[in-house]
């Protein structure tokens, strides 16, 4: 899914940048308007996050101009206390706000419910086990925060997580992962799934989702 930011404020940018980022979704930032007008018109995206504040264009006025052509979703970044502006915003047919200051992790929350809201089909979703896949990004969540994974380690639980409950070999994992390397084995396929435990139970330490089984190989279990 792809998301539209639009905030002059770079340091408020940058912290909504990771957070839609890390839950998956394709997020391109615009620090005005007229930047924002001439990217919508290369790209189609699937939601806006405005700020109302900006420079060139208002966010009311660019929110209208985005929509000339098509029902794109809307989410209005306003001033603390704006209730005029949250009015109006509402008013016009915006399908949410958030105040400032916000949590980026709300708002990456509350884009997700408004996509879902309008029947997003590929909306980027929590498992049952609490991941978030993000594989354009290479990147995986767990329970909320981003794992810290090396190259071989990210392969490893993005192979488990592409077929949940299925039992995958060292052999499949092996070619899945490190493809043609030759130095390495079995037991590189088992040292990186020690390591891979270990960093989920920092963030998970009631639960280990990766099964051993013995003699076949490793699956992941998000029930």
């Amino acid at each position: 899914m792809r998301i539209l930011l639009v905030e002059d404020e770079s340091a408020i940018a940058d912290t909504v940048l990771y957070a839609l980022r890390a839950e998956g979704f394709e997020t391109t930032h615009c620090l005005t308007g007229g930047e924002a007008l001439r990217e919508a018109q290369r790209v189609a995206y699937d939601l806006a996050v405005l700020d109302i504040g900006l420079p060139d264009i208002g966010g009311f006025a660019l929110c209208r101009e985005l929509r000339r052509d098509r029902d794109l979703p809307v989410i209005f970044l306003t001033a603390q206390n704006a209730e005029a502006d949250r009015i109006l915003g509402l008013e016009i047919g915006a399908d949410d706000y958030v105040t400032k200051p916000f949590s980026p992790r709300e708002l990456a929350t509350r884009v997700r419910v408004v996509l879902r809201r309008k029947g997003g089909a590929n909306v980027p979703a929590e498992s049952e086990a609490g991941f978030v896949h993000d594989g354009e990004g290479k990147r995986i969540r767990y329970r909320g925060q981003a794992l810290d994974l090396t190259r071989y380690e990210y392969g490893l639980l993005a192979a488990l997580l592409q077929r949940p409950g299925a039992v995958l070999s060292r052999a499949q994992l092996m070619d899945r992962v490190w493809g043609d390397a030759l130095d390495s084995g079995d037991r590189t396929v088992d040292t990186h799934i020690k390591t891979l435990r270990a960093k989920l139970r920092e963030i998970g330490p009631d639960s280990d989702p990766i099964r051993t089984h013995r003699g076949l190989g490793y699956s992941l279990e998000l029930g």
